[in-house]
C-alpha cells in the first residue's frame, strides 16, 4: 500500500537526519557524503508524503461533516472542498509514483560532456561547435557552471573534439539524455551548389566520478607534458603546461591543455581520467538495465542516432520518442528543456509500465 511505503521512507528520512549529525559519521567522510546524498533524495518524497497525509486527513474531515452536518450551506462547502481534495489526492499519487521510481544512482552527479565531429568533414566540426554552443546556453539558463577541459579546433571553425565539465544540481540526471549521435541536414557554408548535406557529431555524457568512486594509483599513470597548441598547430604558449595522462592498466589516454597552469591542467585531466574509468564500470550497470528493458530512452547505445536537426524545414526530431518540433532556431540557441522533459516523461512511463516502482 502506498501510505505504508511512504511511512517507511519517512522513518528512514528521520534516521538519516539523525545520522548526519553524529560526530562518528561526520568523521567518516565517505559515509557522510553517502548519507547526505540519501537525505537530499528522500527530502522531496517526504515533503510530498506530508502533503498527501494532510490531504487524506482533510478528506476524512470533509466526509465526517457530510455524514453528520444538517446545515445545507455547510454541507455544500464540504462537498466542494471534498471534490478539490479528491482531485489533489489523485495528482499527488501520480507525482509520488514517479518519485518512487528508482532513479539512476548517478543522477545527482556533475557531468563530463564530450562532443566529437563524426562524418561530414569540416561541416561536422562546425556542427559540433553548434552543439557546444547549444549546451553552453542551456547550462547558462539552468545556472550551471561549465568549464572546458580539452579542445581540438576544426580547420574551418567548430571543433573536431571538445571536452567540458558541467557542475550544478542533478546535471547528469538531466544531460544523460543527450548521449548518442546527433545528425544535421543543411547546406554547408563551403557548398557552392546549394545542396543539402548530412553530417553528424557524437555526444557522450558521463557522470563525473569523485575520489570515492575510483581509487587512482599514481604509480599506474604516466604523465607527459607538452606545449599547448591552437588551430594550425602554432604554439599558444612556450611553457610545457599541457598534460597527457596514460593509465597503463587500461590504456586510457586523457589530455588537457585549456589552462596556462600545468597544475590546473593536471587536476582537470585527473578528473576526466577518473570519470572515464568509472564509466567503464558504469556501462556494465547500464547494459544490465538495457537487457531488462525493451527500450532505453536515456541510456542506450551511444553509437545510436538519437536526433536530427533539419535546417531547410526548421525541424528537430528526436527519434527515440518520435518527437518533432518546428522551432530549430530556438533549440540550437539552448532551448532544449521541452525535449529533455518529454524524454524524462517517456522514461518514467516506461519504468512505471514495467512495474519498477
Amino acid at each position: 500500500m502506498l501510505i505504508e511505503k511512504l511511512e517507511a521512507i519517512n522513518n528512514r528520512f528521520k534516521e538519516v537526519s539523525q545520522l548526519i549529525t553524529d560526530p562518528e559519521v561526520i568523521a567518516d567522510m565517505k559515509r557522510y557524503i553517502q548519507l547526505s546524498k540519501e537525505y537530499k533524495e528522500l527530502e522531496e518524497i517526504v515533503s510530498a508524503y506530508e502533503e498527501y497525509r494532510n490531504v487524506l486527513d482533510n478528506i476524512s474531515s470533509s466526509k465526517d461533516i457530510l455524514s453528520t452536518e444538517k446545515d445545507e450551506e455547510f454541507r455544500e462547502m464540504a462537498k466542494a472542498e471534498l471534490e478539490e481534495l479528491q482531485e489533489r489526492k489523485g495528482e499527488l499519487e501520480e507525482h509520488i509514483k514517479i518519485l518512487l521510481v528508482p532513479s539512476d544512482p548517478q543522477d545527482s552527479k556533475n557531468a563530463i560532456v564530450e562532443i566529437r565531429a563524426g562524418t561530414g568533414g569540416d561541416e561536422a566540426a562546425i556542427f559540433a561547435g553548434d552543439l557546444f554552443r547549444m549546451y553552453s546556453k542551456y547550462c547558462e539558463k539552468k545556472g550551471w557552471k561549465t568549464e572546458i577541459v580539452d579542445v581540438n579546433e576544426g580547420t574551418s571553425g567548430g571543433y573536431k573534439e571538445i571536452v567540458f565539465n558541467v557542475s550544478g544540481k542533478k546535471v547528469y540526471g538531466t544531460l544523460k539524455y543527450e548521449s548518442g549521435v546527433h545528425r544535421v541536414q543543411r547546406v554547408p557554408q563551403t557548398e557552392t551548389q546549394g545542396r543539402v548535406h548530412t553530417s553528424a557529431a557524437t555526444v557522450a555524457v558521463l557522470p563525473e566520478a569523485d575520489e570515492f568512486d575510483v581509487e587512482l594509483k599514481m604509480s599506474d599513470i604516466r604523465k607527459d607534458t607538452y606545449c599547448s597548441s591552437g588551430p594550425g598547430g602554432q604554439s599558444v604558449n612556450t611553457t610545457y603546461s599541457a598534460v597527457r595522462l596514460t593509465h597503463e592498466p587500461s590504456g586510457l589516454v586523457v589530455t588537457c591543455q585549456d589552462q596556462k597552469s600545468q597544475i590546473k591542467n593536471l587536476e582537470k585531466a585527473m578528473k576526466v581520467l577518473r570519470t572515464r574509468l568509472f564509466d567503464m564500470e558504469y556501462k556494465k550497470y547500464l547494459d544490465d538495465i538495457a537487457s531488462q528493458r525493451k527500450t532505453m530512452v536515456s541510456t542506450g547505445d551511444r553509437s545510436a542516432k538519437i536526433r536530427t536537426y533539419n535546417y531547410p524545414q526548421g525541424r528537430v526530431t528526436d527519434h527515440r520518442i518520435n518527437l518533432t518540433l518546428y522551432n530549430l532556431t530556438s533549440i540550437v540557441d539552448g532551448e532544449i528543456e521541452d525535449i529533455i522533459d518529454a524524454l524524462q516523461v517517456a522514461e518514467n512511463a516506461e519504468k512505471l509500465k514495467e512495474g519498477v516502482a
